[in-house]
């Protein structure tokens, strides 16, 4: 066992016990320095400039630029944990100039028309099905509703436990990234008769699992079951579109913002850390700006 793997391994169980990052950021750190252990397994000192240098550019050769970003990012944070941990006794990467053009991607959200059609979709469908079919109805028309009254990860709402959601009162308790936990109300009346159905239809699974969201075998329901929820809604209401559950939060960010919501307030609901990654939806709000410049303009006072 080499030094560097060693470092690693502490390294990881640092960032599980210590900083209680949770498991899908675990996963990527276990992959990303795998690869720069593999990339060193014949360096006796990988902590050089020079060598770390060619370990980015390698990565740069291999990889789109949002991979790079994300994989130098995991780099720089475990040779800083070495350097704090006085391990090494100088920072190699803060010698490098790593700042590199990402291109610019706006994310991908849904009109209110298409979401619409989709929550009509589950909701005739749940109508026509018998009542043993209905109870997996009821808990799509949950997982839907909820997806969009609250702009949830997947992820969120699949760890989403009973002590989280508060029917009574109308919040759901959510632990983002970064172990960060926060509230958000929901108040629309027909989101929260939907949760109260799923969950008086799913008591006893639910109960049992500790998840809110269960599947047909009462165990956790999980992320690809939810993209498949809403792959097979999609296709009943015959919209030629592919549609992610990350499309519902942007959608609900996007519409807010067209709502006047001030951006402050869509970032602590979204649990974005910083203003910088909410701001990406002031892009996005085509119809606000078309809307402003129609009725705001000044030059519609002018009369010739």
């Amino acid at each position: 066992m080499t030094q560097l793997h060693t470092q690693i391994k502490d390294y990881i169980y640092y960032c599980q016990f210590q900083k209680m990052l949770n498991f899908k950021t675990l996963k990527a750190y276990r992959i990303d320095l795998h690869q720069f252990e593999t990339f060193f397994k014949d360096t006796l000192e990988p902590f050089t400039k020079e060598l770390i240098s060619k370990y980015v550019q390698m990565l740069h050769a291999q990889y789109k630029p949002k991979t790079v970003k994300r994989k130098i990012a995991c780099v720089r944070a475990f040779i800083n944990y070495l350097e704090f941990d006085e391990q090494i006794s100088s920072n190699p990467i803060s010698k490098i100039h790593l700042e590199f053009r990402e291109p610019f991607i706006l994310p991908k959200s849904l009109p209110l028309s298409t979401i619409q059609k989709l929550l009509k979709s589950v909701y005739r469908n749940v109508e026509q099905q018998s009542q043993n079919q209905n109870l997996t109805g009821y808990r799509d028309i949950a997982v839907l509703e909820l997806l969009f009254a609250t702009g949830l990860r997947v992820s969120e709402l699949c760890s989403v436990t009973p002590e989280d959601l508060n029917l009574k009162n109308g919040f759901v308790r959510v632990q983002g990234k970064g172990a960060r936990e926060r509230i958000i109300f929901i108040s629309n009346p027909d989101t929260l008769s939907a949760l109260r159905s799923y969950q008086k239809s799913y008591i006893k699974e639910i109960s049992e699992s500790g998840w809110f969201f269960v599947n047909r075998l009462g165990n956790k329901l999980s992320e690809q079951s939810v993209r498949g929820i809403i792959n097979k809604y999609t296709e009943i209401a015959k919209l030629n579109e592919h549609i992610t559950p990350h499309m519902f939060r942007h959608s609900f960010a996007t519409l807010m913002l067209e709502e006047d919501v001030d951006i402050r307030y869509i970032q602590s609901i979204l649990g974005h850390s910083s203003i910088t990654t909410t701001q990406i939806y002031t892009h996005v709000s085509l119809n606000k700006q078309k809307s402003i410049m129609r009725k705001k303009h000044p030059r519609n006072r002018i009369n010739l």
